[in-house]
């Protein structure tokens, strides 16, 4: 099953994209919620390229890495990538309001579908507060 999620973000599609492949941008936007952070990222921007992003509880007690190879990228438009036997894709799209970003990904059985969506839309949100306020 696939889960989409998107929001639209309120600056040039050039910085968006740039805030959602910097490893520097990505350690201060990639977080559900105020008790995670995310410790370190790497990003390889090129198909076959990987991608790494340590997230840990910020009390310590739980961290994983969401780790994957890129499979397709078109600049300022789309990344397509695995992870974990499963895929994603990201749309940057112009619109009259900003950039609208909107994530497809294949679920995972070990959390509910409401609990994903509502994971990764909380990722997506803290993404464009990120982008505007440096805007």
């Amino acid at each position: 099953m696939n889960i989409t999620i998107e929001t639209t973000v309120k600056a040039p599609i050039d910085k968006v994209w740039r805030a959602y492949t910097s490893p520097e941008d990505i350690i201060q936007w990639n977080a559900a919620s105020d008790d995670w952070h995310t410790t370190s990222s790497s990003v390889e921007l090129r198909v076959g390229g990987t991608f790494s992003s340590r997230m840990e509880a910020k009390d310590g007690s739980f961290g994983f890495d969401f780790a994957g190879t890129y499979t397709k990228i078109v600049p300022n438009e789309l990344i397509e990538y695995v992870f974990d036997n499963r895929s994603a894709s990201v749309e940057f799209m112009q619109t009259n309001n900003g950039v609208k970003v909107r994530i497809t990904f294949v679920a995972e059985t070990e959390h509910t579908i409401e609990q994903q969506e509502e994971g990764w839309q909380a990722i997506l949100n803290k993404f464009a507060k990120h982008v505007e306020a440096k805007n």
